[in-house]
């Protein structure tokens, strides 16, 4: 499998866990864009920690990995929510973000 299909594999799988998780874990069927908004700010810090680590030559790239996830996350959440809102999908969010990267 290469990795672009590795990758349309695992955020399919991702976008799927998210719609699951919103269909049965109450936690997650309680939140909105408010109630995530410190969680979106807490992982984008984390993140920021670990790049700091791996850059000041320290062992991180697993925990570096394992914070972008958390991120990823985040933004799939997000996406998911304005998705059961109608608004736009994951979808969106990437073709948009390589859009503007193409412009």
């Amino acid at each position: 499998m290469s990795e672009h299909s590795a990758a349309g594999a695992a955020m399919e799988r991702l976008l799927e866990v998210m719609r699951r998780l919103r269909a049965g874990c109450p936690w997650d069927r309680e939140q909105d864009l408010r109630s995530l908004r410190p969680y979106l700010l807490e992982e984008a810090h984390e993140v920021l920690d670990e790049m700091d680590r791996v850059a000041y030559g320290q062992d991180g790239w697993k925990e570096l990995c394992a914070e972008l996830g958390d991120l990823l996350f985040q933004i799939v959440f997000h996406a998911q929510l304005a998705t059961e809102l109608k608004e736009f999908g994951f979808a969106d969010v990437a073709n948009g973000i390589a859009d503007k990267l193409e412009r």
